[in-house]
């Protein structure tokens, strides 16, 4: 089953190029067409991934990212004219996953993107991983333990499976950071330690307690 990539793109030329590129590479493409509902488009067609331009009618790029963070973290390539530094970081800031500006080589939007869909969907066809009598199911983001079972976000099951597929050897923070996001420029160090408090606390609630351990200016460890 091909990855659905969906197209905000209010040039309709620009948008065709990249339909005729993205199809031609395997994917699943969708485009959104009336930018006065692009959320409820986006909702119907569940995209894998989003490349989102910043000048739009009506809502610009920003907003619309803001807007989809609130519900998804589906992965957000902007691909945009607006090629300046504040613009760049304010794309991070708002929770996007990558920059390209226009015009834009093809070749290197394709190897991003398939880099972002490695990363957001690490283990997709991939059998449950077990540990300790933990059992992670990476394609659809659960972990089961003894019988109970706990959903997990995108990034507590990439964190948990990076540390299933290293399991008895210590990960260290960089390591995981670099897993989970491609640009390290602009995130947090502390971002890091906040998605693994949450995973223990949703481990700790199917009795699942002390499973990650923290090793002092070393990394973790299951």
């Amino acid at each position: 089953m091909p990855y659905k990539i969906l197209i905000v793109e209010d040039d309709p030329v620009i948008r065709q190029q990249l339909q005729l590129l993205l199809s031609g590479s395997g994917y699943e493409t969708g485009a959104v067409t009336d930018f006065g509902a692009a959320l409820s488009q986006l909702k119907a067609f569940a995209p894998h991934l989003i490349l989102l331009d910043i000048g739009l009618p009506g809502a610009s790029g920003f907003e619309l990212c803001s807007q989809i963070r609130a519900f998804s973290q589906v992965p957000i390539v902007f691909v945009t004219s607006s090629n300046t530094d504040l613009d760049e970081l304010n794309s991070i800031l708002l929770g996007g996953d990558a920059f390209i500006t226009k015009p834009y080589h093809p070749a290197i939007l394709l190897a991003k993107i398939a880099s972002l869909l490695r990363r957001a969907y690490p283990a997709a066809g991939e059998d449950a991983l077990c540990w300790k009598e933990a059992v992670l199911h990476p394609e659809s983001g659960r972990l089961e333990y003894q019988g109970q079972t706990v959903e997990l976000t995108r990034n507590e099951q990439k964190i948990l499976y990076y540390l299933f597929r290293h399991a008895g050897t210590i990960c260290s923070r960089a390591d995981l950071v670099d897993f989970l996001w491609d640009n390290q420029l602009y995130i947090d160090d502390n971002a890091l330690s906040v998605h693994i408090s949450r995973i223990r606390e949703k481990l700790a609630s199917i009795g699942l307690t002390d499973f990650i351990q923290t090793k002092h200016r070393q990394g973790y460890l299951i």
